[in-house]
């Protein structure tokens, strides 16, 4: 696979065509608001996992609608006082999967959580959190899900429930609420964007590879799944593009990444088809805490650093997270 995007060079300059709706603010503290009359109703059940370094917890939480939304909580082996906590957001696809493969945070000294997506687990890791909303039309996937109105639209319903996962995490006793940060990968690191947009005081977030950012490029310059489940969409629905472009405008990283307010590392791979590394620098480009660094790896594509990716992370995080 070659580079295909823009050069490093004017990537580093590159702005965003998307454009904000003037209503961006009001549409989500309207969905926060109608989210949060209902209780949190947060709780944690202890699990036999075998493991002998860490404490597991069975999460379940309310998310959109009240839906109940399930997760982990992990944290090392007899702690007694407040960690921080690194909650974490899931790539495409994907759940929560087995307590045993997370646990990388709770290694580091963390409470670590991780949210399960709504409707997702099938294609890896395995979920247990259904989406009891059905929508209209939509392509195979997730993507074009209630896509031609933002109150109807999939990722609505994930976002709030990614900012009550945060407000989940945080309730456990043994997580410091005052010393959180988001994470996530691909799908998990546009989830994060939305949460650093949406909650004003976390210390630190990590979107690696991200998706979800910078639609109107997105949509047009790759032809890989998920970004192309919009453009096989309108292929059957061929004049609805401006109501779905309206649509993703409320639910684009960039837009989120420019209310940022805390340290960010992003990454990006110079050759990820998925997630173009211009959508990447599209977010990143904006966002505006003076404490942002963003990692490229040049000859990757959308798997991009992994493992040296997680060694960036254990070298940065921990200094906000304790800071």
């Amino acid at each position: 696979m070659a580079l295909f995007d823009l050069p490093l060079d004017e990537l580093r300059s590159y702005r965003s065509r998307s454009v904000e709706p003037a209503d961006f603010d009001a549409f989500w503290a309207t969905t926060l608001a109608e989210a949060r009359t209902h209780d949190l109703d947060a709780r944690f059940e202890p699990v036999a996992t075998g493991l002998s370094t860490v404490e597991v917890y069975d999460v379940t939480f309310a998310g959109f609608g009240g839906h109940p939304v399930k997760g982990w909580f992990v944290v090392p082996a007899g702690t007694r006082e407040p960690l921080p906590v690194v909650v974490e957001f899931v790539g495409y696809g994907g759940g929560r999967g087995m307590p045993f493969a997370r646990l990388l945070w709770a290694s580091a000294g963390f409470a670590y959580f991780v949210m399960d997506t709504r409707g997702q687990g099938a294609a890896w890791g395995g979920g247990d959190t259904p989406d009891p909303v059905g929508s209209a039309s939509a392509f195979p996937g997730f993507l074009t899900r209630g896509i031609e109105d933002p109150y109807e639209f999939y990722y609505r319903r994930v976002f709030t429930d990614a900012v009550r996962a945060v407000e989940a995490a945080r309730s456990h006793p043994l997580a410091d609420a005052s010393r959180t940060a988001a994470i996530g990968r691909s799908q998990g690191g546009g989830i994060t964007l939305a949460v650093a947009g949406l909650i004003p005081d976390l210390v630190a977030i990590s979107p690696d590879v991200p998706f979800l950012c910078d639609f109107p490029r997105a949509t047009t310059l790759t032809d890989r799944d998920p970004y192309r489940e919009v453009g096989k969409y309108l292929n059957t629905y061929r004049r609805r593009g401006e109501r779905v472009r309206r649509t993703l405008s409320y639910f684009d990283g960039v837009h989120f990444a420019a209310r940022g307010r805390a340290p960010a590392l992003f990454s990006a791979a110079l050759e990820d088809q998925t997630c173009p590394p211009s959508t990447v620098f599209g977010a990143f480009n904006v966002y505006p805490h003076e404490d942002r660094t963003i990692e490229v790896y040049e000859f990757n594509g959308h798997e991009g650093g992994q493992a040296y990716q997680e060694e960036v992370q254990l070298a940065w995080l921990p200094r906000r997270l304790r800071a």
